[in-house]
């Protein structure tokens, strides 16, 4: 059933101040751990938290686990005066300020990205698809499909843009997260490695050197999971809109059991289409769905909206087979009236335009997104949450 799960970080500031916290309150995700569980964690830096859907047979119960964590945490956050922000990156967020979480695995990463760690003030949404067992019991197709899967990459980016400002500043970049994101080590797009075997030796060598201590070090854009039989999408910007989230979620499961049940589609990802498809990544971080590509196979530029018609085509199959189509469909409302990046960047300059400072321009940017993170989209049945006492 190419089962997923999601996971989505988002950021908590101040409801006054609208400044991103600089210290984890307790209390808050205590009120959220007992509305939701263990779907809820504390991230790398105190101003973020994170949830995670359990694997779901469905794009319709992905929507309810992330409608009903976000509605959990908002109203966590109204009781401590707090409020969270579904975006890739937080316009006041300011990096000196940021204070880590104390646990052992973050205080290992922190002493070796130094400061490229305490600047990782960013956001994504992670989307694991479980990848079946084929051929035989023990056959492992994830490096293969990830290979065959990269050139899609730009893409989703494109379409899941959010992160156009930076420390109380426009970049002029649509996806801003990655440019920072990628200071970091074994980050930006996978290598062109074809069989399990080359990405194990990969691996082997890092972990033998002691750089790394297992595969979970390697954050790359697409990654096969250590803890799950997944394959992981990680380019992703936190999407402001659940509808969003679940539509590209929808997109990347359904390109997973397209290139998996035909291995010869994009069997011929060579080093000239892993090159152009470097270029379409910074494509997709400038511009986001107004972006040309270039047509990692034919070398033939095209638009999003080309693109996106082309991938459409060849999935269609694997679209009704999954009963993603209306998730699907919610891809052409992206294109055509853009992603989160593009209306913050329409409301902040319709505010400057208005007589506003700069902040204040920035502080409506924050309340729009923070009031479409608890919109519920299009309304499912609320999932029920397994609580642990």
């Amino acid at each position: 059933m190419y089962t997923l799960g999601i996971e989505e970080e988002y950021f908590v500031f101040d409801a006054k101040t609208r400044r991103a916290v600089k210290h984890h309150d307790k209390t808050f995700f205590d009120l959220a751990h007992r509305k939701i569980g263990d779907h809820v964690m504390p991230e790398m830096l105190q101003s973020q938290i994170e949830v995670a859907t359990p694997p779901c047979k469905t794009m319709d119960e992905a929507r309810a686990h992330l409608v009903n964590y976000r509605k959990a945490l908002g109203e966590a956050a109204r009781e401590r005066k707090l409020g969270i922000a579904a975006m890739g990156t937080f316009p006041l967020a300011f990096w000196p300020e940021q204070v880590a979480t104390k646990k052992e695995r973050y205080a290992t990463l922190l002493d070796d990205l130094q400061i490229i760690g305490h600047r990782n003030m960013l956001c994504g949404m992670h989307v694991h698809v479980e990848v079946p067992k084929q051929d035989s019991p023990k056959r492992d197709n994830r490096v293969d499909l990830m290979m065959r899967v990269t050139a899609y990459l730009p893409l989703m980016l494109a379409l899941s843009t959010s992160s156009p400002f930076w420390q109380g500043h426009l970049t002029g970049l649509s996806g801003y997260r990655l440019a920072c994101y990628d200071e970091m080590p074994r980050t930006g797009l996978p290598e062109l490695f074809r069989t399990t075997e080359d990405y194990e030796q990969f691996v082997e060598a890092l972990v033998w050197a002691k750089i790394i201590p297992d595969a979970s070090y390697i954050w790359w854009a697409i990654r096969p999971s250590l803890a799950h039989p997944t394959l992981e999408l990680r380019i992703a910007d936190t999407c402001t809109r659940v509808d969003d989230a679940i539509a590209i979620a929808a997109l990347f499961r359904c390109l997973v059991r397209a290139l998996d049940r035909d291995r010869d589609l994009n069997a011929g990802f060579d080093r000239v289409g892993r090159a152009i498809t470097v270029e379409n990544k910074w494509h997709a971080q400038r511009y986001g769905v107004q972006a040309v590509f270039i047509d990692p196979f034919s070398r033939s530029p095209l638009t999003t909206r080309e693109w996106l018609d082309q991938v459409l085509d060849f999935i269609a199959e694997d679209v009704e087979a999954l009963g993603c189509g209306t998730d699907i469909k919610h891809l052409d409302r992206i294109v055509e009236n853009g992603t989160s990046a593009d209306l913050q960047v329409d409301i902040f300059q319709k505010a400057k335009a208005a007589g506003r400072t700069r902040l204040a321009a920035v502080a409506d940017v924050v309340d729009w997104v923070a009031a479409e993170t608890l919109a519920p989209g299009r309304v499912k049945p609320a999932a029920k949450e397994t609580v642990q006492a």
